[in-house]
């Protein structure tokens, strides 16, 4: 469905994407929350990152729920920054924040491992999302390094082409963060959503 009911995506922050470990109160809140025109509520946000942690994968509702969140408090707030970003339908190469463009970063490396290794049982996600996702200085330093191996593998042509991505993520971020907020860890899980769909 295009516009997913609130149920679906209720549960798609849920335990299991269970009904009965939807978060109590949580439909309450995001119905009033509409109803009185204000910010999602913030343990919204906080499940569906949680979730994403959990499983290692950010799929198509929790970026939709992450995306609602993050918008409705940009635009409620009435404050656009690098760090409030409108989050956009899909890939946005010249979103500036760190968080997103990390996201995009991770899943870039990711995409390298498994053309550089194909039939992987696991990829970097499955070892490195949680880390990467909140405290990315202690993760990327390695990534990086990885990739050089990784794209050895490659054929010179795609190794370039992956360069040149990587590259362009890249560009926008001054250092990798020591830490990410609940915030950047969502627009984190939006980034790496975006990438892997482009």
């Amino acid at each position: 469905a295009e516009f997913p009911s609130l149920f679906r995506l209720l549960a798609a922050v849920a335990v299991q994407g269970k009904a009965d470990n939807i978060p109590p109160r949580l439909g309450g809140d995001i119905v009033r929350s509409l109803f009185m025109g204000t910010p999602y509520p913030a343990h919204w946000l906080q499940a569906a990152v949680q979730r994403c942690r959990a499983e290692r994968l950010p799929n198509h509702l929790r970026a939709a729920a992450i995306k609602a969140c993050l918008n409705r408090s940009a635009h409620t707030t009435g404050t656009v920054s690098q760090q409030t970003w409108e989050i956009k339908e899909m890939l946005d190469p010249d979103n500036p924040n760190a968080g997103y463009r990390l996201g995009r970063l991770f899943a870039a490396l990711e995409k390298i491992q498994e053309e550089a290794s194909p039939g992987l049982n696991a990829t970097i996600r499955e070892r490195y999302y949680g880390a990467a996702s909140s405290t990315p200085v202690a993760v990327f330093t390695t990534l990086m390094r990885l990739k050089n191996h990784h794209l050895a593998k490659l054929s010179k042509g795609r190794a370039v082409n992956l360069e040149k991505l990587l590259a362009e993520i890249v560009a926008g971020i001054n250092d990798f963060p020591v830490h990410l907020s609940l915030q950047d860890q969502g627009r984190f899980a939006i980034g790496y959503y975006h990438q892997r769909q482009d």
